[in-house]
């Protein structure tokens, strides 16, 4: 939601300044940017941690496939309890799955995380770092540069008035 209002509110903060003399500060879009890749980065980590930590691997069998852009795969444990949220194409619903095929899958009992067929390991501390201190970074400049031109056309303004 910050890198969000980094951007709406210097943008939409209403003041009159003429067309020709407006700028756009560039800046802003990296803290968007940044804020989505933050936010998917930061899911997917969660999911990986909440496997790590309460996972249980088992047998599922797919019990439903719903074919689209993306696949997903109702599947159930051996036992008949359904796995929540459904398989994803890229966790393990590939094309070749059909209605009634087993899979081994790691799954929430808590049904936080998403299933998977196999753990991944990949850390994304790293990348969320770098991520973080790139919206602030890029938010404060661009948050800077537009106090700066406000104070210049607020300057121009006293001068013609």
């Amino acid at each position: 939601m910050l890198p969000f209002a980094a951007v709406l509110v210097p943008l939409l903060w209403l003041r009159r300044v003429p067309r020709r003399q407006r700028k756009v500060a560039w800046q802003f879009l990296v803290p968007v940017v940044a804020g989505v890749a933050l936010g998917v980065l930061g899911k997917q980590a969660g999911d990986q941690v909440g496997l790590a930590d309460r996972g249980r691997w088992t047998e599922a069998v797919v019990v439903h496939k719903d074919e689209g852009k993306t696949d997903k795969c109702l599947v159930r444990t051996s036992g008949g309890q359904e796995i929540w949220p459904s398989l994803s194409e890229g966790d393990g619903c590939r094309e070749w799955v059909s209605e009634g095929d087993t899979l081994r899958v790691r799954y929430d009992p808590e049904g936080v995380a998403r299933p998977v067929d196999d753990l991944d390991t990949t850390s994304y501390g790293e990348l969320l770092a770098y991520l973080m201190v790139a919206a602030v970074a890029m938010g404060t400049w661009g948050g800077v540069r537009q106090s700066r031109w406000d104070r210049e056309y607020e300057a121009m303004g006293d001068a013609r008035g």
